[in-house]
C-alpha cells in the first residue's frame, strides 16, 4: 500500500442468501458445508434442463420494507434494501444523523428486474400496452437497487451501479473503496444484488448449456473443480458491505471487520461468454489487485475462487491462479462459495467478500463441497468437503464475468 493513501475499512455487513437471511445464517451454513440449492419455486421450470436453484427461501419483503414501497420494487431491489438495512445496523450508522451528502452507494447487478420484465411482457401481449404497470420502468432498471437503497436510507452522496455480469458485486466494493480513497465520500454502502430466476433467464442459460442438469440431486449439482461438474446452478441474493474511511471509523469508535486493501479489474478481450482458456485476463486482475494492496502472493492466506462449476471456468481459473501465484499456488487454500449457494451472478462477489471477511475474523475457511472426483486440470487445494481451521490475515476474492470482465478484491485483517 502506498504511503499517505486513505485507508478503507469495513464496518458493517448484511446478507440475503440461499443459506439464510442474515450474515450469521449465511456463514453458519457455509462452515457446515450445507447446500442452499433446491428445486425452483419462483417459477415453473418444468420444461428446462435445469430445474434447481439457490433461492432466498421464505423472503418476505414486507418484513424489511414498507408494504407500499415493497410493491413498487422488483425483487433484486427488495433484497438489496433488506441487506443494506442489516449492514447499516451492524455498522451502527444512521446517515440522516450525520452529513448524508458524505454517504455514497455503489451496487453491482447483472440484469436488473429480469423476471419483472418478462411478467410485464406477458401483460403487454395478453392485455395490451396500456395495461403494463406504471412502475415497470423504475422497477426493472439495473440502477434502481442503488437508487432505492439511497432513497430509503438517505444516502445523498456519490452513487454508481456496476453492471459487469458476474464481476459486478466485487467491482462495486472496489469502486466504493476508491470513492473513499478519492475523498468524495466518508462512507459507502457497497455490494451486489441479483434476483433473475425466471423462465426467460433459465431458457437463455439452458440453451447455451451453461447450467447443471443434475436435477435429481440438487445439493450435489454445484461441484466446482470436480471432474464431473456439468454447469453452474443459478441463484439469487444480496451482499452489502458498509465501507468507511479509517479516520472516520476511528473517530466514532466503530467496530472494524477488516480492511479493503486493494482491488483490480481487467478484460479478457477474448470471447462472448467463455473465459480466456489460459487464464490471462484473470491472472492480470489478480496481480493488479495484489499490487494495489501492496501484497505479494506469499502473503495471501486464502483465495475465495470464482469457482462456478462450469468445465471451462474452473480450469481457466486454476491456470490463472498458477500464473499469478507461481509455486505458491499449490500451497494456498482455495474454496468456492458457489458450491453451496450456486451462482448469484452480480451478487456473488459481494457475498463471497463477506465469506472472506468471516474467515479473517474466525480463522475458519469454508469448504468446497461436492468435490469427489479430482480433475487433472484442476490440481490445487480446494479445501474439499470439510471446513478448515487456518489463520487468515489476507484473503483474495475472484470474480470473472461473461464478456471476459474480471474483478478481484484483496481484504486484510485490520491492524493499526
Amino acid at each position: 500500500m502506498s504511503s499517505g493513501r486513505k485507508r478503507v475499512v469495513v464496518t458493517g455487513l448484511g446478507a440475503m442468501s440461499p443459506l439464510g437471511q442474515s450474515v450469521q445464517q449465511f456463514w453458519g451454513g457455509l462452515v457446515a458445508g450445507k447446500s442452499g440449492v433446491a428445486p425452483i419455486t419462483l417459477c415453473d421450470a418444468s420444461e428446462f434442463t435445469c430445474r434447481i436453484a439457490g433461492e432466498v427461501k421464505g423472503f418476505d419483503p414486507e418484513a424489511y420494507i414498507d408494504r407500499r414501497e415493497a410493491r413498487r420494487m422488483a425483487r433484486f431491489s427488495q433484497l438489496a434494501v433488506a441487506a443494506a438495512g442489516q449492514a447499516l445496523a451492524d455498522a451502527g450508522l444512521n446517515p440522516l444523523s450525520g452529513d448524508p451528502t458524505r454517504y455514497g452507494i455503489v451496487l453491482g447487478n447483472g440484469n436488473g428486474g429480469f423476471p419483472t420484465t418478462e411478467e410485464q411482457c406477458r401483460v403487454l401481449v395478453a392485455k395490451g400496452g396500456m395495461r403494463v404497470s406504471p412502475f415497470f420502468v423504475p422497477m426493472i432498471l439495473p440502477n434502481m437497487a442503488a437508487a432505492n437503497v439511497s432513497r430509503l436510507f438517505g444516502l445523498k452522496g456519490y452513487t454508481n451501479t456496476c453492471i459487469t455480469a458476474c464481476a459486478a458485486g466485487t467491482q462495486a466494493v472496489g469502486e466504493g473503496a476508491e470513492a473513499i480513497r478519492r475523498g468524495v465520500a466518508d462512507v459507502v454502502v457497497a455490494g451486489g444484488t441479483e434476483a433473475g430466476i425466471g423462465p426467460l433467464g433459465l431458457a437463455g442459460f439452458c440453451v447455451i448449456k451453461a447450467l447443471s442438469s443434475r436435477n435429481e440431486e440438487p445439493e450435489k449439482a454445484s461441484r466446482p473443480f470436480d471432474a464431473k461438474r456439468d454447469g453452474f446452478v443459478p441463484s439469487e441474493g444480496a451482499g452489502i458491505l458498509v465501507l468507511e474511511g479509517l479516520e472516520h471509523a476511528l473517530a466514532r469508535g466503530a467496530r472494524i471487520h477488516c480492511e479493503v486493501a486493494g482491488w483490480g479489474v481487467t478484460s479478457d478481450a477474448f470471447h462472448l461468454v467463455q473465459p480466456d482458456e489460459e487464464g490471462d485476463g484473470a491472472a492480470r486482475a489478480i496481480l493488479v489487485a495484489l499490487q494495489d494492496a501492496g501484497v505479494t502472493p506469499e502473503e495471501v492466506d486464502y483465495i475465495n475462487a470464482h469457482g462456478t462449476s462450469t468445465p471451462l471456468n474452473d480450469a481457466a481459473e486454476t491456470k490463472a491462479i498458477r500464473r499469478a501465484f507461481g509455486q505458491r499456488a499449490a500451497k494456498v487454500p482455495i474454496s468456492s462459495t458457489k458450491s453451496m449457494i450456486g451462482h448469484a451472478l452480480g451478487a456473488s462477489g459481494a457475498l463471497e467478500a463477506i465469506a472472506c471477511i468471516m474467515s479473517i475474523q474466525t480463522g475458519v475457511i469454508h469448504p468446497t463441497i461436492n468435490y469427489e472426483f479430482p480433475d487433472p486440470e484442476c490440481d490445487l487445494d480446494y479445501v474439499p468437503n470439510q471446513a478448515r481451521r487456518c489463520e487468515v490475515r489476507v484473503a483474495l476474492s475472484n470474480s470473472f464475468g461473461f464478456g471476459g470482465q474480471n474483478a478481484c478484491l484483496v481484504l486484510r485483517r485490520y491492524e493499526e
